[in-house]
C-alpha cells in the first residue's frame, strides 16, 4: 500500500535523444544541474538502483538512500542506506521515511530501469532538459504528453562551454 499524501518526484537530466547516462555516469558536465539536484533532494528519501548508488560511491549527506537490487546478497552497511529488492517495497519504505521525517516528497533518482519501474507511482518529474544530443547507454522512457503537464520551465545558458539546458517541472495529469 502506498501513501497518497506523499508526492513521488523523479529527478533526471536528459538529452534531446533521451540519453541519461553512459558507463554509470552522466554524459555531460553541468555543475548547476548537480546543485539543482542537491536542492531538490536534500532531506528527502531517495530511491535508486544499485548501479546508480555505486556510481555515486557513497550515501549522499542529508538523505536516506533506498537502493533497489535483485542481488539478495548485496548490502551496504550505513544507517542511511536501506536495501530493497522490488519497487513496491522501496516505495513503502520511502513513504514511511518521508512521513516520519515530515516531508511530503520521495525522490526517484534513477537509473533508467528504476524510472520505468517507478512510473506508476511517480507524480512529478523534475527534468534538466539538456539542449544537445549525447551518446549514452541508458535512456529515459518517453513521457506521453497526454499524461504529463508542464507547470514550470527555466531556460539556462551554460557558462562552462557545455550545452544550454532548461529546468522543467512536469506534473501527472489526474
Amino acid at each position: 500500500m502506498t501513501n497518497q499524501n506523499v508526492r513521488r518526484t523523479a529527478v533526471v537530466a536528459v538529452s534531446q535523444n533521451r540519453a541519461i547516462g553512459i558507463k554509470g555516469w552522466m554524459p555531460w558536465d553541468l555543475p548547476e544541474d548537480l546543485k539543482h539536484f542537491k536542492t531538490i533532494t536534500m532531506g528527502k528519501p531517495m530511491i535508486m538502483g544499485r548501479v546508480t548508488f555505486e556510481s555515486i560511491g557513497k550515501p549522499l549527506p542529508g538523505r536516506t538512500s533506498i537502493v533497489i537490487t535483485r542481488d539478495k546478497n548485496w548490502s551496504f552497511d550505513h544507517e542511511r542506506v536501506i536495501v530493497c529488492h522490488d519497487i513496491k517495497s522501496a516505495i513503502k519504505v520511502a513513504d514511511d521515511i518521508a512521513l516520519r521525517d515530515g516531508v511530503n516528497d520521495v525522490i526517484i533518482a534513477g537509473g533508467a530501469q528504476i524510472y520505468r519501474l517507478a512510473l506508476p507511482y511517480t507524480t512529478r518529474y523534475e527534468i534538466t532538459d539538456v539542449h544537445d544530443h549525447f551518446d549514452g547507454d541508458a535512456f529515459l522512457h518517453e513521457l506521453p504528453p497526454s499524461e504529463w503537464q508542464e507547470i514550470n520551465r527555466e531556460d539556462r545558458k551554460n557558462t562552462e562551454n557545455g550545452p544550454d539546458f532548461s529546468f522543467v517541472t512536469l506534473d501527472k495529469i489526474a
